[in-house]
């Protein structure tokens, strides 16, 4: 008698292995869909995410981006209408190019007209502009028009990046230089004190307020220890440091301590800048908008003291990496575009102005994928618009701040579109030594400013006549003293597509063109001399550069 026994299971290695054979399968499949979906799709995950590809000395996005921002790439069919609205709040599928151009696109850059004249980004060091408008702000310079001229010679430290407070810091020597700087003082106007900076005997600062940082120093009752240093800005200095003890998880967590200077009006910026982190981080509770996270604050030895999440690089050092002279990728370009609109939206929706924005100002991560628009120690309450000419960095400053007319949230888009110019082309749009030399090369890009707009500017008579010339402060090349020559200005020299084209020799393939005509007319309505005909972020969000 033969008996039917049932087979016996195979072997669970076995169907371990065949399991995972068509799980390889199918995501080997949706890869290829996916691929194919338009980059203006949206990942349905939470969190933010990027279209950048790690630099290849980098690990996989998939292995090493943090589970906070993780994202799952789902293929899906989006109609227009949910993709128009996730457009909004998210930001896009990740998709896989890198950060550098291409040889092909590189050497199409440099074959553009009009960028040799203008300054390299990775070679601006943006506190030389911090000393020049400090001095001109405490010491009562005035300057337009020239009243007095005084030609000084002095010796100068270098100093690499040290308005970036999250700059990596050296300890190579200090090179000492001889430099020649024209200063042009107003008469009329005594000298203001500066600030007294009000330390305790407790107070570890320096003569002027700032921490003197003690590597291997413990923070806040031994909370925290401190590893490295990362810069120093204006307001505050800047430490990485590791946490020793804390909540459930977070020994060993790195993070990045803000020290403000130890002077009463710093203290205040200090907390008036933790008080609008607070608010943002309240508006934004999954972390999608692309605004670095304030953890906590506490105060050290007279020291106000702000925690915030550890990133890496900042924009501008992403540039001197990746596109030293020529510029990013174009599709980085307009990954990293997305995600500061929708950080634009979240300060407009809560009515704050940042005030600040420049590639110094914008961190990203390890992978370089995700940034977050940081540093709002000169941010405010868009109420809040006390007319001064020297708000925001010189080269990101808008028009209406140069000639004091009433500004609001508008004046981040202006400086949006400096960053983005910045990042695709390696060179500083407006490197005006002045703010009358500023507002001569807007007008050389963008046309002659409205009569009515200089007519509401608490500064226009400084720069216009009555006739409506302006009156351009230049530079003898003789006597090295300043001099006012009337200039006519009716049409752009060279605009935003004169400069960004390529030229007429050399073809672009089609979706090229496309996309580079689209990422010109953003910055053309990101650079709208009128505040009032400024892009929006919610109307940037949509704009075919952006969408795809």
């Amino acid at each position: 008698m033969e008996l039917e026994l049932p087979s016996s299971p195979p072997p669970v290695e076995q169907t371990l292995a065949a399991r995972r054979a068509r799980r390889q399968a199918i995501l080997a499949k949706y890869a290829g869909v996916a691929s194919s979906v338009p980059s203006q799709g949206v990942s349905p995950s939470p969190g933010p995410s990027s279209a950048v590809e790690p630099p290849p000395d980098s690990p996989t996005v998939s292995n090493t981006i943090s589970q906070s921002h993780s994202t799952i790439g789902t293929p899906a069919i989006f109609d227009h209408d949910r993709s128009l609205r996730e457009s909004l709040t998210a930001s896009p599928t990740p998709a896989i190019f890198s950060l550098a151009k291409e040889e092909e696109e590189a050497r199409k850059e440099s074959s553009q007209d009009g960028t040799h004249d203008q300054m390299l980004a990775a070679d601006y060091d943006p506190s030389l502009d911090r000393r020049e408008d400090e001095q001109r702000r405490v010491l009562g310079v005035k300057e337009e028009p020239a009243e007095a001229v005084q030609v000084v010679e002095e010796e100068e430290e270098e100093e690499e990046d040290v308005d970036d407070m999250f700059a990596i810091a050296t300890t190579d020597k200090k090179k000492v230089k001889k430099i020649k700087r024209v200063i042009v003082c107003d008469i009329s106007v005594k000298p203001t004190a500066p600030a007294l900076i009000t330390t305790t005997l407790d107070s570890a600062a320096d003569s002027e307020g700032y921490y003197q940082i003690i590597l291997g120093e413990q923070l806040d009752g031994g909370r925290y220890q401190v590893f490295s240093s990362l810069g120093k800005g204006m307001f505050a200095n800047v430490v990485r440091a590791r946490v020793l003890q804390g909540e459930v998880g977070e020994a060993g967590k790195e993070v990045a301590i803000k020290i403000v200077r130890c002077q009463e009006s710093m203290y205040k910026a200090g907390t008036k800048e933790a008080q609008i982190l607070y608010k943002l981080k309240q508006a934004d509770p999954e972390d999608k908008k692309h605004i670095v996270r304030l953890e906590r604050t506490f105060e050290h030895r007279g020291h106000l003291c702000l925690v915030f999440e550890s990133l890496s690089m900042n924009l501008r050092d992403v540039v001197k990496r990746f596109g030293k002279d020529v510029g990013l990728n174009i599709k980085a370009v307009r990954a990293y575009a997305h995600q500061l609109f929708l950080a634009m939206g979240l300060l407009r929706k809560c009515n704050i102005m940042h005030a600040d924005i420049k590639p110094d100002n914008i961190l990203v991560n390890e992978q370089k994928t995700l940034l977050k628009l940081c540093d709002l120690g000169s941010a405010s309450d868009a109420s809040e618009n006390e007319i001064t000419p020297y708000l925001v960095s010189r080269f990101y400053r808008a028009p209406e701040i140069i000639l004091g007319v009433p500004y609001d949230p508008a004046l981040d888009i202006w400086s949006i579109g400096c960053t983005l110019y910045e990042l695709y082309t390696g060179k500083i749009l407006f490197p005006g030594r002045s703010n009358n030399q500023m507002l001569l090369l807007m007008m050389e890009l963008k046309g002659r400013f409205n009569s009515k707009l200089i007519k509401r500017a608490k500064f226009g008579s400084l720069y216009f006549d009555d006739l409506g010339a302006f009156q351009s402060v230049e530079m003898d090349r003789v006597t090295g003293a300043d001099v006012v020559r009337q200039v006519h200005m009716t049409a752009p020299l060279k605009d935003l597509r004169q400069r960004l084209m390529p030229s007429t020799s050399i073809k672009l393939k089609d979706d090229e063109g496309k996309l580079l005509a689209s990422f010109i007319d953003l910055l053309d309505k990101c650079l709208a001399l009128d505040p009032a005909k400024r892009i929006t972020p919610k109307e940037a969000l949509t704009h075919p550069f952006i969408r795809g």
